[in-house]
């Protein structure tokens, strides 16, 4: 089996490449792709850089390039939900984009023809995860998390996407993902660790909380690894 892992920073990967310790680096599309052997499973592991589109090139060239089956995300978020806090894990039930915006057409928020407002995570990935928490005793909310290419750091807008989303976390990159593994019937899993608080204070939280945030995402995703491979 070939598991895809993505982050959308070189900071959110840098803990799993630590972990695995041995990989072999290939470039393309002006990105890099580390390929490894973890006992039984092939894993590829890639950074897309920040955003909608560079995350949707990535998955999009994981699964049709390197032949991903299955694509697990590892990384940080905003909280939307008052219940989360920094450094807290949620797993996302299902992804919606909050940026898209063709309402002047009697269309939802999150809606284009033919599309979907909310992708769904595969339930079995999802399964493993909770799994996976009890296993190590952590608490994994699991929730909608919203995407847009924002860095949402304002009251107001954050109490609008929590409201007219039910989200409970925010980031940029998720629902790009989910909308390639979607289309392309590939299980998808999007693990995000609390960073900062989308409020004022968002861009000193997250810069503070990255890197600590991002291994225990990172960690997460290794023992879920553990399991895939065990099954």
């Amino acid at each position: 089996m070939k598991i895809a892992i993505m982050g959308a920073m070189v900071e959110e990967i840098t803990p799993l490449l630590q972990r695995f310790g041995t990989y072999e680096t290939r470039e393309f599309a002006n990105n890099k792709f580390y390929t490894l052997k973890y006992k039984n499973l092939d894993v590829v592991v890639a950074y897309s850089k920040i955003g909608k589109v560079n995350a949707a090139l990535t998955a999009s060239i994981l699964i049709n390039k390197f032949g991903a089956q299955k694509l697990l995300f590892s990384g940080v978020a905003g909280a939307v939900s008052d219940e989360l806090h920094i450094g807290e894990l949620i797993a996302a039930s299902g992804l919606v984009q909050h940026d898209l915006d063709i309402t002047a057409f009697g269309h939802p928020h999150g809606f284009v023809p033919e599309g979907k407002v909310l992708i769904k995570s595969d339930e079995r990935l999802l399964s493993i995860a909770k799994d996976t928490a009890n296993s190590l005793g952590l608490s994994l909310k699991e929730g909608v998390i919203a995407t847009g290419d924002q860095f949402i750091c304002e009251a107001s807008k954050k109490e609008w996407i929590k409201k007219t989303f039910d989200a409970s976390a925010i980031e940029m990159e998720g629902a790009g993902v989910a909308f390639v593994c979607d289309a392309l019937g590939v299980p998808f899993f999007i693990l995000r660790a609390i960073s900062d608080a989308a409020d004022a204070k968002a861009g000193f939280d997250f810069d503070e909380f990255l890197q600590s945030s991002s291994k225990i995402s990172a960690d997460f995703i290794i023992s879920m690894l553990e399991r895939l491979e065990r099954s």
